[in-house]
């Protein structure tokens, strides 16, 4: 065997073991034991923009109280997120029909991090998901919000059609 052949068979037996390996190991996203406390800050501003973040999260998102929207939603709410219109009544019509929860004590979603910086709250979530083969993983997800006034105003996260 020439040594172009050699090669050629090594760096093919190389890459079919590479490709039967598992590319990576992956530590699982986990949420915080409290994530209520993520959503308070020393500093007064931040503490009330958090405030927002936690309601929309927990009486909007969690507990589905679509008629409290008003109370942390602009009017004008920026949308962009590919599968909602802007708009907090076309929010609201999307997300209302879900049933409502009677009761909404604490926030149960696996909160990973809560930042806010000038007028900007995000909230890092685990999200599990399965790869194409129907194997679950964890990752993270994220939902950024601008806050106007004390309310929403622009929201962000990674959704894809």
């Amino acid at each position: 065997m020439t040594r172009m052949k050699l090669r050629l068979t090594l760096s093919a037996l190389f890459f079919a073991a590479l490709a039967c390996a598992p590319a990576f190991a992956q530590e699982p996203v986990k949420g915080v034991s409290d994530p209520d406390s993520l959503f308070k800050d020393k500093n007064k501003k931040l503490d009330a923009m958090k405030q927002t973040a936690y309601h929309i999260e927990k009486d909007l998102l969690q507990c589905n109280h679509w008629d409290e929207a008003d109370k942390w939603l602009t009017p004008e709410y920026i949308q962009h997120n590919p599968l909602v219109a802007s708009g907090r009544e076309k929010v609201v019509a999307f997300f209302g029909s879900r049933p409502k929860t009677p009761t909404c004590d604490k926030l149960n979603a696996p909160v990973v991090a809560v930042l806010a910086d000038g007028d900007v709250v995000t909230v890092v979530t685990a999200r599990n998901m399965k790869d194409k083969n129907g194997n679950p993983y964890t990752t993270t997800w994220f939902d950024m919000w601008r806050i106007k006034d004390g309310k929403a105003d622009e929201h962000w996260d990674p959704q894809t059609k």
